[in-house]
């Protein structure tokens, strides 16, 4: 229905997506772990994640004013608690933003990964971007942040198979360059229902979880070039 009935015809069709990432008592049945990779693929859509209560209500005045298919996927439950802006306004498609500034790391984050990201951030110093769309990615601001970081983090409540995460190295791939990347998403199972926070702490997706294994991983690369470096 997807291809036929929307995208092939490039009808001004927009899915609205609840329940993406993990739902907790829903279970395994509900849980939205592969709508980006299924999405992402198929000619003609557009994929937005929105951080936020008050980016999603943008996002989707901005899927509802396209004149082509486009999905804005959000989770179930509230958000984390921002401002509600009462002017709609239409974002600039396929562009991210920056978030907060650092060095060495650049935490790519999509949809509710964003607030996770930032809290992790404080530790590790690092930079944070909210990549907004999946499709079409950012590509000049994941260049940008590949050319001024020594590893690139991408963080997303999606399995890891054909993601946003996935994106992003396609994007470097196309672009030519070559740099450290780490994906970090929901593994590849079926996960049960439970309590939300503590599925996401079992996946590494909270902010002891993205901070353990960036460091682990940022030790290894330095671990290896260490002995490069002294030849």
């Amino acid at each position: 229905q997807l291809i036929h009935d929307i995208a092939l015809q490039n009808l001004p069709v927009m899915l609205a997506l609840d329940r993406a990432g993990l739902v907790g008592a829903d279970g395994a049945t509900h849980n939205g772990a592969f709508d980006l990779s299924y999405l992402t693929c198929v000619p003609n859509m557009l994929v937005m994640a929105p951080a936020d209560e008050n980016e999603c209500r943008q996002m989707l005045f901005t899927a509802f004013s396209l004149n082509s298919p486009s999905a804005v996927r959000y989770p179930r439950g509230g958000g984390p608690g921002v401002a509600i802006q009462s002017n709609m306004r239409a974002l600039p498609i396929g562009k991210g933003e920056v978030r907060r500034d650092g060095r060495r790391i650049a935490l790519l984050a999509f949809g509710s990964m964003l607030t996770p990201a930032l809290d992790a951030a404080e530790e590790l110093k690092a930079t944070v971007a909210n990549m907004r769309f999946v499709k079409p990615l950012d590509d000049e601001l994941v260049l940008k942040l590949a050319l001024s970081h020594d590893l690139i983090v991408t963080i997303e409540e999606n399995t890891v198979q054909g993601g946003a995460g996935s994106a992003v190295v396609e994007s470097l791939l196309k672009q030519n360059v070559t740099t450290n990347v780490m994906q970090l998403g929901l593994p590849d199972r079926f996960i049960d229902h439970g309590d939300v926070a503590a599925m996401l702490v079992e996946c590494g997706l909270d902010k002891a979880g993205i901070v353990a294994s960036v460091t682990e991983r940022f030790r290894l690369l330095n671990s290896f070039a260490a002995p490069l470096l002294k030849a």
